[in-house]
């Protein structure tokens, strides 16, 4: 069974930094590619960066500089460190997976619509 479960999400004041994690199931981490994908009220879903099995690593350049996305293998864990928060990166954010033949590659992992598995969300909320 495919299982994302995000935790690490809450309030901070602008500048701060959250650190989001995801658990996931090891049939999920044999995916092409995982990431962070976030969507805020009257807003577009947003994919804020991916890493892909090979390691490469696709960033919103929103949050290029600020953000940072690792992972934890042996632990099976992916991890989103966001420093420097803003107001403008509040929004629910999500881990995702792609498996299956039809992933993107590149730049284009950070299209929702590729996207297979997603977990439930953690809210992110950045105060002025």
């Amino acid at each position: 069974q495919v299982q994302l479960e995000e935790s690490g999400g809450g309030s901070v004041q602008a500048g701060g930094s959250l650190r989001l994690s995801c658990a996931a199931s090891a049939y999920t981490y044999s995916s092409q590619y995982m990431g962070w994908f976030r969507h805020a009220p009257g807003k577009e879903r947003e994919g804020v960066a991916t890493i892909a099995s090979d390691g490469r690593i696709s960033y919103a350049d929103s949050v290029t500089g600020r953000f940072t996305i690792s992972q934890d293998i042996s632990k099976s864990t992916l991890f989103l460190q966001m420093d420097g928060l803003k107001p403008e990166d509040t929004a629910m954010y999500y881990c995702a997976a792609c498996r299956g033949r039809r992933c993107a590659s590149g730049e284009s992992t950070r299209d929702w619509k590729y996207i297979t598995d997603w977990g439930q969300g953690t809210q992110v909320t950045v105060s002025t």
